[in-house]
């Protein structure tokens, strides 16, 4: 099968499968969503979900998270991984927002990716889902189905973004990185899988690799 041939099938079936693709992060407005995307590192969207809804009852937008101690701040948080971290470069990132760009959440991935705690991939899903830019996070969950689905042999997140860029289409982006991660979740996951009877696996020609991967137990390329 040609890869443009595959490539439009993923796309095919990713789009009959989730057609909608809501945020899993819950939040409000592009600050909310920027502090729940920040916080998700090494812990699950569902257990950021738990916290976030006393965490911005403290304070939902920066200047007044940029007035809260770091104590504070952890008091809400310090049931996700890196609580510590995350409660001090929170802060940080709040009073920097505050002093040096008014108190709104920069709209531009240099500037998002000034902001402490902020890397490329938080940066692109808040330009993608709060300001709708055309963006393609890659994370290590979607780095592992690319490789997968023979999409992208890229060592690190930033060649498979690379690539995925590439294949798919512009306009489609934001809403492909949603659909990738809730496929993941409910068919691919990084153990346990049985790529026979994935949707995806079972056709896409990755059986050669997935030898290497059921030997080593990772699921994809090591990073």
């Amino acid at each position: 099968m040609l890869k443009s041939e595959k490539v439009a099938r993923i796309h095919d079936l990713l789009e009959a499968l989730y057609p909608e693709t809501p945020t899993p992060l819950t939040h409000s407005d592009p600050y909310t969503l920027l502090v729940a995307v920040m916080l998700s590192a090494q812990t699950t969207d569902k257990k950021v979900n738990e916290v976030t809804p006393a965490l911005f009852a403290l304070a939902d937008n920066p200047a007044d998270m940029a007035t809260k101690s770091e104590a504070e701040i952890l008091k809400c948080i310090k049931v996700l991984g890196l609580s510590r971290g995350k409660a001090k470069r929170l802060k940080a990132l709040s009073q920097m927002i505050v002093d040096d760009f008014g108190g709104e959440v920069p709209r531009s991935m240099t500037d998002l990716e000034k902001l402490p705690g902020v890397g490329h991939k938080t940066a692109s899903v808040v330009v993608s889902q709060a300001f709708g830019e055309p963006a393609f996070p890659v994370d290590t969950h979607i780095h592992r189905l690319a490789w997968r689905w023979g999409l992208s042999v890229g060592k690190n997140v930033v060649q498979t973004e690379a690539d995925l860029k590439r294949l798919f289409p512009r306009d489609r982006w934001n809403k492909l990185h949603l659909q990738i991660i809730f496929f993941g979740r409910e068919h691919c996951p990084a153990r346990g899988h049985r790529p026979a009877t994935c949707p995806i696996c079972s056709w896409a020609g990755v059986k050669v690799r997935l030898g290497k991967e059921a030997k080593t137990g990772r699921g994809g390329p090591h990073r």
